[in-house]
């Protein structure tokens, strides 16, 4: 099998395909373009497929292969990732009403574990239909149509019934791709390396959702990661009523026992300092706990610690930090304690100095952020749950901004639209300068975020204003409570009460 190498008009022979690995494994920026041999599956016939170590700005490194046979005309293209599973994995929902061209041409990156749904026509594209490609909403369709239509011929001899449905699926299918038909189009990948472009960044988009969640250990074992078989089965076997919890299972670690700087040792070492700094301005925990987990990147046994604080004019959190040996990965989650709030609360924040840069701040994953003074808003979710400053929290925005968008400064990019970006990306930057006053804006639905005030007493802060609202039905059917049903437990909990008092 020969291969070459093309560029800057030389020709070079490489000894094996380990030397397009390594081109993928370099950290060099002006990776060559490789062309190799290799069987064509039409003809049988030997085809040239090239390998392009590329860079999508502000996205992910990406090894794009094109085959192309001169015999037959066969062609074909892939993408492949050449950097890391990201920690979590992320949901994609784009709302496309009819005859909106310019939603259909919305570039989208679909890697090799990616999944396509379109609701509507109850139909979807498994991983392994098409494998990892860097297209547009509507030739991800028309793809899917022209690979139905290949074996209708077939089918009509075989099976008539069949043909005839798949004939009237096809027409439904193509009037989605042409326009004609409002769809939805969701794209879930376990593996956090899919994307679809937002044409309005750094502003919000009406019509897309982005949704990031921790996953599943079958997902894990699909991506090629070593899950032991107890753990899918502990998804879905639930312990017994009355069993006994193991002592290794959950250690506790009383505060007596470890001290107030053991355990903010024990916090530390597993977690960011940032959390470890901040959380222990108000209080040491009284009890800490150490619990078997496994990691979110590599999937190996490691020990997650959690300890319950109060923070002051807020509430009861608990805090939840794991690190990996193994891979070095680290993760911190603060979740709220006690009961869901009757109300949302809205959190105002008028920036106006240094110290307010350094505030602290708590932002739960149901909190969205504004920026009224940059048109700038961030969904629910989009940050996940994080315990950071404001200046941090600004810092996170744009990194944020940055990897999310992948299409920021790419070729395709039109003059006006990439100066839209380098405005806004030095307006952000600008608010850290505070050049002048701006406003921070917190929403949360669930009343789980806190900005801290600069004062003692919370109502001597001018600049720091606290709103509490009535949740919209949308609001809680999205939280999942206007099916939620207590009122056994509530019975449970008075009939507990009244043993008790008699």
């Amino acid at each position: 099998m020969s291969e070459k190498m093309e560029g800057n008009g030389k020709s070079e022979q490489i000894v094996d395909v380990g030397s397009v690995v390594e081109a993928v494994s370099a950290d060099d920026g002006d990776a060559p373009l490789y062309s190799l041999e290799s069987l064509c599956m039409r003809c049988g016939e030997n085809g040239i497929t090239r390998f392009l170590l590329t860079l999508i700005p502000h996205f992910r490194k990406i090894l794009l292969s094109a085959f192309e046979c001169p015999h037959c005309g066969e062609r074909n293209n892939e993408v492949q990732f050449a950097g890391e599973i990201q920690p979590r994995g992320c949901c994609f929902t784009l709302e496309i009403p009819s005859a909106e061209q310019k939603m259909l041409n919305r570039q989208v990156v679909k890697s090799e574990s990616a999944t396509i749904k379109i609701p509507e026509l109850d139909f979807e594209i498994p991983p392994e239909a098409q494998r990892g490609s860097l297209s547009t909403v509507e030739g991800i369709l028309m793809r899917a149509a022209d690979e139905l239509q290949a074996l209708q011929e077939e089918r009509k001899k075989v099976t008539p019934e069949t043909a005839e449905a798949i004939d009237q699926f096809l027409v439904k299918l193509r009037a989605c791709a042409t326009g004609e038909s409002a769809f939805t189009f969701i794209l879930d990948d376990p593996a956090g390396n899919s994307f679809i472009e937002n044409p309005f960044a750094p502003s919000s988009d009406p019509s897309l959702t982005i949704k990031f969640y921790e996953r599943t250990p079958e997902q894990q074992a699909t991506l090629g990661y070593l899950v032991e078989s107890s753990q899918i089965e502990g998804t879905h076997e639930a312990p017994e009523v009355g069993q006994a919890v193991t002592t290794d299972q959950v250690r506790r670690e009383p505060h007596g026992s470890i001290g107030a700087t053991a355990g903010h040792r024990a916090i530390a070492q597993s977690n960011s300092s940032e959390i470890a700094e901040s959380l222990f301005r108000y209080t040491a925990p009284e009890e800490v706990m150490t619990f078997p987990s496994s990691c979110g990147a590599c999937a190996t046994k490691c020990e997650t610690r959690m300890f319950v604080t109060n923070i002051p004019y807020f509430q009861e959190v608990i805090v939840m930090a794991s690190t990996c040996d193994a891979c070095g990965y680290r993760n911190s989650e603060l979740k709220p304690g006690g009961r869901i709030p009757e109300k949302g609360k809205r959190i105002t924040l008028y920036v106006k100095n240094v110290n307010d840069l350094s505030r602290d701040v708590i932002k739960s994953d149901t909190a969205s952020v504004k920026v009224p003074e940059l048109d700038l808003e961030l969904a629910s979710g989009t940050l996940g749950g994080i315990v950071t400053t404001v200046e941090g929290l600004i810092t996170k925005i744009s990194e944020s901004l940055e990897r999310v968008h992948g299409f920021t400064f790419g070729d395709s990019l039109d003059e006006h639209r990439k100066s839209k970006w380098i405005d806004f990306k030095a307006r952000l930057n600008k608010l850290l300068s505070l050049e002048e006053a701006w406003t921070l804006i917190l929403d949360d639905a669930l009343a789980n975020s806190f900005v801290a005030p600069a004062t003692d007493d919370l109502k001597n802060d001018n600049q720091l204003a606290f709103e509490e609202y009535e949740r919209s039905w949308e609001q809680n059917e999205e939280l999942g409570l206007n099916d939620m049903d207590t009122s056994s437990a509530d019975v449970a909990y008075e009939s507990t009460n009244t043993a008790k008092t008699e």
